[in-house]
């Protein structure tokens, strides 16, 4: 089938809630993808930062065509081997005692929320309120959208799930005086995706951390998007030398495989209790098999100060492009998280990107996004750069 006749039957049959999509993929290799008309393009994009180690990974495949030969799913009322061996490993290179495998970010998130919440309730001291900041997005859940400082997200949704307070984003200060006795716990993104691809400072994280320690306030980080080797750090509190109390992570941890996971310490975990909290689905051997052959590529020596460096390349060759180009403002980013931020809407240069074969995308209306696997080659990313400085001086 061509994309047209593919096309007419999505129409047809799914609830449109992604607007209009023009392109059919129905192959990939590393950074490459092929739709359905036979078009070849540069993936900059990665399913929104989830193929971290490129489409059709050797060794996710492998994982995935094993397991699938073997154990495909039971209850999580049984152990599993990838389960458990995925937890190991997890616990091995970050602060976390404890994880919970969820199915997508939103869900690790909720998760993430609701052990916050009964921490408390079990301490005999609830504490139910949330502290967030505005321009963060963690998710479609109620209390992910809820959680999420974007208004445009609530619309239709009322009532939210309360008490949340949003604060400004890198303000210390709007942190403090937002803090009450009921405040149990602030969630934030180290960087924020969806919001613009925005970096917090050091002294905004750091003092966040301490915030929490001092007031007996629970640290939940966002690390959907910026884990699991995207900024060039297994996680992105790893830059700032803090720790939270709770990490919910997802997207490149099955490489594409639907796959969420919240770890955090001993302590906090006491939180949950048999029946307290489940899934289905999360953490099943296929997708877990999948998450573990994902997370050794990504630990090999070397991987992710190539990341670093690949970033690191990518960001100035973008800041010298601003140089050349006045509708852009600021480029940011850490690893192979960065944001260029436009004068203009950016949705006729994500377009005239595509034409050339460059898939990019949005963080907002005037941010254009670049999130590619994460083995992009120094050839890839001149080549991006040379598209987008043609995209910007058609524009």
């Amino acid at each position: 089938m061509n994309s047209v006749a593919i096309k007419a039957l999505s129409e047809q049959h799914i609830i449109n809630t992604y607007g209009s999509r023009n392109i059919v993929f129905v192959r990939g290799q590393g950074a490459t993808l092929w739709d359905a008309d036979g078009k070849e393009y540069l993936d900059f994009f990665a399913g929104i930062a989830v193929v971290g180690l490129g489409h059709c990974h050797p060794a996710v495949t492998e994982a995935i065509r094993e397991q699938a030969g073997t154990l495909v799913h039971v209850s999580n009322l049984y152990h599993t081997l990838p389960a458990v061996d995925l937890a190991a490993l997890l616990c091995e290179h970050t602060f976390a005692d404890k994880w919970f495998f969820a199915n997508c970010g939103a869900t690790a998130i909720e998760t993430g929320l609701k052990l916050a919440r009964r921490y408390w309730h079990l301490k005999g001291t609830p504490k139910p309120g949330l502290i967030a900041m505005n321009q963060s997005f963690h998710g479609r859940t109620l209390a992910a959208i809820s959680a999420t400082g974007q208004p445009k997200y609530h619309e239709g949704f009322a009532p939210l799930v309360s008490p949340i307070t949003h604060v400004e984003f890198n303000n210390l200060a709007a942190v403090e005086a937002a803090i009450t006795p009921e405040t149990g716990a602030i969630i934030m993104e180290l960087i924020q995706g969806e919001g613009g691809v925005r970096v917090a400072t050091e002294a905004f994280a750091k003092g966040v951390r301490d915030l929490c320690t001092s007031k007996n306030i629970l640290l939940i980080l966002d690390e959907v998007q910026t884990g699991i080797g995207r900024t060039g750090r297994l996680f992105a509190h790893e830059h700032y030398g803090i720790t939270p109390d709770i990490l919910c992570t997802a997207k490149g941890l099955g490489n594409g495989v639907p796959i969420g996971a919240m770890g955090c310490t001993d302590e906090v975990a006491t939180g949950f209790s048999p029946g307290s909290h489940a899934t289905t689905f999360g953490g099943n051997p296929l997708c877990a098999a999948a998450a573990n052959a994902t997370l050794k590529e990504i630990l090999k020596p070397g991987f992710l100060d190539n990341v670093e460096k690949t970033g690191a390349r990518f960001l100035s060759k973008l800041k010298d492009l601003a140089g050349k180009h006045s509708t852009i403002t600021v480029v940011r980013g850490k690893g192979l998280m960065i944001g260029v931020e436009s004068r203009e809407p950016v949705a006729p240069v994500i377009q005239s990107m595509l034409a050339q074969g460059i898939v990019c995308g949005p963080a907002g209306p005037n941010v254009l996004r670049f999130v590619p696997p994460l083995i992009v080659t120094n050839s890839q990313v001149d080549r991006v750069v040379s598209a987008l400085d043609a995209a910007l001086g058609a524009a």
